[in-house]
């Protein structure tokens, strides 16, 4: 069999469609092609182009995969469920299952992810801490709470809940501030923010130190 065809696509110049024997067989990316030599011409086995088409695959959920993580920080168990995901039938528009990507074919996406550094759970954390309700407050058990949903460990945790200048004590007087008019009582208000996280100590503290 061979490649009678290499054109690149209207809807993504960066991919190319691959011809062999005068019918479209797969597409790949630009730098896959260069990668692996293909040219007009060449000959393949079917054997050969079945492990083509798995590159075609990876390429694919590669690209979609680094989309999803250049969105905003993910954790390696978020990048794991979107990977999985992926790797199920879905139902097209014409009502057929498609298959799903192989699970080589995610694990292989993730550790490519990992390996340049698109996936890394303490970068991820560091994000998360210093940014989640930054202007309304949270607690550090709610951070807690939050990354370990996340699926990260807790050795990467305490490092990071350990290195930020956030703390319980700032954060509760910025949701007071925000909260107490809607609040007819102290007691009230301090049962909502025991539940947000806050120690009963932080939270008696800054609301004495409060008008």
């Amino acid at each position: 069999m061979k490649i009678t065809s290499i054109t690149s696509q209207k809807r993504d110049n960066n991919r190319i469609n691959v011809s062999v024997d005068g019918k479209y067989r797969f597409s790949l990316d630009i730098f896959q092609v260069s990668d692996l030599g293909l040219k007009v011409g060449q000959d393949y086995s079917e054997p050969e182009l079945l492990k083509l088409e798995q590159e075609s695959q990876f390429g694919k959920l590669y690209g979609r995969a680094l989309d999803y993580c250049l969105m905003r920080p993910h954790s390696q168990f978020e990048v794991q469920n979107y990977l999985f995901k992926k790797t199920r039938p879905t139902r097209g528009k014409d009502g057929n299952l498609r298959p799903g990507v192989s699970d080589e074919t995610s694990k292989r996406v993730l550790s490519r992810l990992i390996e340049k550094g698109y996936i890394d759970d303490y970068k991820f954390s560091k994000f998360w801490v210093e940014n989640r309700s930054l202007g309304k407050g949270i607690s550090r058990r709610k951070l807690l709470s939050e990354l370990k949903s996340k699926g990260v460990s807790n050795t990467i945790i305490d490092q990071v809940l350990a290195e930020t200048e956030r703390s319980d004590e700032d954060e509760v007087k910025k949701i007071i501030k925000k909260k107490r008019r809607h609040y007819s009582d102290d007691k009230k208000l301090m049962e909502y923010l025991a539940r947000l996280g806050f120690r009963y100590d932080d939270i008696k503290q800054a609301l004495d130190g409060t008008d």
